[in-house]
C-alpha cells in the first residue's frame, strides 16, 4: 500500500489511529495545501469528494457545495493572487485523527493562512481551525466536508 490509498485497518480503542494511517493524512494535507499553494485550483479541488461541502463561517456567506463548485471558487481565488501580485500559503498543524466506524476520519487542525505580496513583507491572514471529514474514494483520502471557523470572528 502507497502513501497515498487509504488504510483505516488501524485504530486502537482509544480512538487513536496508527502512526502510518496519521502519516498518511499529514501527507494528505501537505500534498493538498501544496497543490493551492501552487496554484493549482483544478488538482486541489479533484482532493474533494464529487459531492463535498466547504463552509468557512465569517467569510463565505453559503457552503460551497460539490466539487465543481469548489473547483470555480479556487480558480476564482487563483486569479485574484495571480492579479494581485500576492503569494499564499497554508501552514498546517496540530493535527488530531479520530477514526469513525464506517472506516472514514474526521481530522482537526489549526491553520495559519499567510499571504506575501511579490516585493513585500508577509502577512498573516488568518489563524484558522479546520474540521474535516476524509473518506477513502477508490483508496485515496478526498475531504467530503470542510469547515473552517477564523479564530475572532463572529459565529452564528
Amino acid at each position: 500500500m502507497t502513501s497515498t490509498q487509504a488504510d483505516t485497518s488501524a485504530a486502537d480503542p482509544k480512538g487513536y489511529v496508527s502512526a502510518d494511517l496519521y502519516a498518511q493524512v499529514q501527507q494528505f494535507y501537505a500534498r493538498q495545501m501544496g497543490l493551492i499553494d501552487d496554484g493549482k485550483p483544478d488538482e486541489w479541488a479533484g482532493t474533494f469528494t464529487e459531492d463535498a461541502v466547504f463552509e468557512e463561517a465569517g467569510r463565505l456567506k453559503e457552503p460551497v457545495r460539490g466539487r465543481e463548485a469548489i473547483r470555480l471558487s479556487s480558480r476564482a481565488r487563483q486569479e485574484r493572487l495571480e492579479r494581485d501580485g500576492i503569494d499564499f500559503r497554508h501552514w498546517l498543524s496540530m493535527l488530531d485523527v479520530s477514526p469513525q466506524d464506517d472506516g472514514s476520519l474526521r481530522a482537526r487542525t489549526y491553520a495559519l493562512a499567510m499571504r506575501t505580496p511579490r516585493g513585500g513583507a508577509l502577512d498573516v491572514f488568518a489563524s484558522v481551525v479546520c474540521h474535516d471529514h476524509l473518506v477513502a474514494v477508490d483508496g485515496i483520502w478526498q475531504v467530503r466536508h470542510r469547515n473552517l471557523s477564523h479564530d475572532g470572528s463572529a459565529q452564528d
